[in-house]
């Protein structure tokens, strides 16, 4: 290539890469109706990382860096590094298996290399906020409000800080995303599109954390979500397709305003009746 030329392709690119970012840099559009896959979106199998390949193409806004954040959690674990969820376990429960940093500040030092579901969704929203915010920092005051264990590496409780709340009983996203950090705002299931944070209901009680990736009918023609969290049946991190009719309801909340999160206060009241929406798809 002739010399002049070749430093021309090089603005030209790295103007390309700047312009696809800022672009890139908004809240994503809601699905105009449900969002379906087809069983060819569902060949790399639980444990992957290629989401970005087959879900981010259909995603526009941050939901494609939450995307782009569920390969980078999951290159952690290709096996999906373990599932384990246990109160006043010695050692300590992880809620996620790695040691995870917001903006080159530690946010926990795990005992173990496993995770649950909470965890692996926090991981994810960390490290979109990393791939958003490439060069800023958060000051002590405010990694302190994010971080996900005690200073002597104890479990963080329940409705205690941020991760306190994204890991409580119920609606744990809305509690972080909307009351607490306010960086998200809810949506409705069928606006739902793949990258959006996900509580589910179970109709036999209990609750899972989870990312959205998209709707799904099966060969037998019934109806499923598709979603990437951690779990026992992938062996923690990895990709899940569960039936509906298992499903009581479900809270979605979408990331919309990232920059809040280093100037939010912590409301002095949350509230913690939040219900969920049915699926009526």
């Amino acid at each position: 290539m002739n010399r002049k030329v070749f430093p021309l392709v090089l603005i030209i690119i790295f103007i390309f890469n700047t312009l696809n970012f800022s672009q890139s840099l908004k809240p994503t559009s809601n699905a105009s109706s449900w969002f379906k896959l087809i069983k060819q979106d569902l060949r790399a199998g639980e444990h992957h990382k290629r989401h970005s390949d087959i879900f981010g193409k259909s995603v526009d806004g941050y939901n494609s860096f939450i995307i782009r954040a569920i390969d980078i959690v999951q290159s952690k674990a290709m096996d999906g590094g373990g599932y384990f969820a246990q109160l006043n376990a010695d050692p300590p429960e992880a809620p996620t298996g790695y040691s995870l940093q917001l903006f080159n500040s530690k946010l926990i030092e795990p005992a173990r290399t496993t995770s649950y579901c909470s965890g692996s969704t926090y991981s994810v929203f960390v490290e979109a906020m990393n791939l958003i915010f490439p060069d800023r920092k958060l000051d002590d005051e405010k990694i302190e409000l994010l971080k996900m264990q005690e200073p002597d590496g104890g479990r963080r409780e329940d409705h205690v800080k941020m991760w306190g709340e994204w890991n409580a009983d119920g609606f744990g996203n809305h509690f972080a995303l909307v009351q607490y950090s306010q960086v998200g705002k809810r949506v409705k299931p069928d606006e739902a599109k793949p990258g959006d944070f996900m509580n589910i209901s179970w109709k036999t009680g209990g609750g899972h954390s989870v990312i959205f990736l998209g709707w799904y009918v099966d060969e037998e023609g019934k109806k499923n979500v598709v979603y990437w969290s951690s779990q026992k049946a992938t062996n923690g991190f990895g990709d899940q397709v569960i039936p509906l009719e298992r499903i009581e309801e479900i809270c979605v909340v979408r990331l919309t305003d990232p920059e809040k999160i280093f100037s939010f206060t912590p409301p002095q009241k949350m509230f913690y009746g939040v219900k969920g929406d049915k699926i009526n798809w």
